[in-house]
């Protein structure tokens, strides 16, 4: 249930939304991460089991809240898939 109110909360595109909880949403929709190397930085890669797209972030610190442009393309992603 925990999975489903997140879901929730980031369609909501609230101003508060936290890197852990986008990490909980996109493994509970079939996505890994994906390291990126020693060089990679802040850089964050999703990888989709099912499909082998995806999805580049840059992982918001030092508070961890994810700006609103990076929920919209979560979502627009998502949708796109069908996942949502």
């Amino acid at each position: 249930m925990k999975k489903d109110k997140l879901l929730q909360k980031l369609l909501s595109m609230p101003k508060d939304y936290r890197w852990e909880e986008l990490t909980v949403v996109l493994a509970s929709l079939g996505y890994s991460e994906a390291s990126t190397g020693k060089t990679g930085g802040s850089r964050r890669r999703f990888i989709s089991v099912n499909n082998k797209k995806a999805l580049t972030f840059h992982k918001p610190h030092p508070k961890g809240i994810l700006k609103r442009y990076q929920i919209k393309s979560v979502i627009e992603t998502l949708k796109a898939e069908g996942l949502i």
